[in-house]
């Protein structure tokens, strides 16, 4: 079951956990039954069309998906996908 890996930015929104196992065959499966599971997510992550928040960066085992297939991009089950949104800021 592919393993998906929660930013602190988001574990309020997953009751704390840091790492959630959930059933998918492709990127976009993964994080839909995350977002099902912890429905607080589903805006943090999807825009309203459903494509990836121009702000959110997933990786499949270290890989971007965007240099991938995207949201399609096939998962194994023993995969890792991590969730990292963007940072932005600083001083002028």
């Amino acid at each position: 079951m592919p393993k998906i890996k929660i930013p602190p930015v988001l574990r309020n929104a997953t009751s704390g956990e840091r790492e959630v196992n959930v059933e998918g065959t492709n990127v976009r499966e993964v994080l839909e039954a995350l977002a099902s599971r912890h429905p607080a997510t589903r805006e943090q992550l999807f825009n309203p069309e459903g494509e990836l928040n121009r702000y959110v960066n997933v990786y499949l085992n270290d890989e971007d998906v965007r240099v991938l297939q995207g949201l399609d991009t096939p998962v194994a089950s023993d995969d890792t996908v991590v969730i990292l949104p963007a940072m932005a800021g600083g001083a002028r």
